[in-house]
């Protein structure tokens, strides 16, 4: 996941200064204290292709750290994790999901939206990197 990523953006570093730069890896740090479940998907061998997490940030559930190996893309793997993000975050008792993704990642924003994310403004701790794209779903009862 790193490695696509850090493809896709890598010229915006050259944009932000050492200041930002360490700014946007505290930020965008994840915290292993605050998650509050981790999801693999596996192939009939039992191989893990695809990880996705919920991370308590304050009061609310984050989406995290979706990421499904390419080799295996279109075979509704994303939809399976985030299926089970839902179903743990209203399991939770959580009003709605949220999560950030980059303006970059045109393929994670379509899927998100295709199952009923809503744009909403950015949110901490991601403010002042105006590449990112934020989104909630609102969680029916369990």
């Amino acid at each position: 996941m790193d490695d696509e990523l850090g493809a896709r953006y890598a010229d915006r570093f050259d944009e932000f200064d050492a200041e930002t730069i360490e700014r946007f890896d505290r930020d965008f740090a994840v915290d292993p204290e605050t998650i509050v479940a981790t999801v693999l998907v596996v192939d009939p061998t039992g191989e893990a292709v695809g990880h996705a997490a919920l991370r308590a940030l304050g009061d609310e559930l984050e989406v995290k750290r979706v990421f499904v190996r390419t080799s295996v893309r279109g075979r509704g793997a994303s939809r399976a994790l985030m299926g089970e993000l839902e179903r743990i975050g209203r399991e939770r008792g959580a009003r709605r999901l949220i999560l950030q993704t980059g303006d970059r990642q045109q393929d994670a924003v379509t899927l998100y939206e295709r199952i009923g994310y809503t744009p909403i403004p950015i949110f901490a701790p991601y403010l002042g990197f105006d590449f990112s794209l934020c989104f909630e779903k609102a969680l029916g009862p369990a």
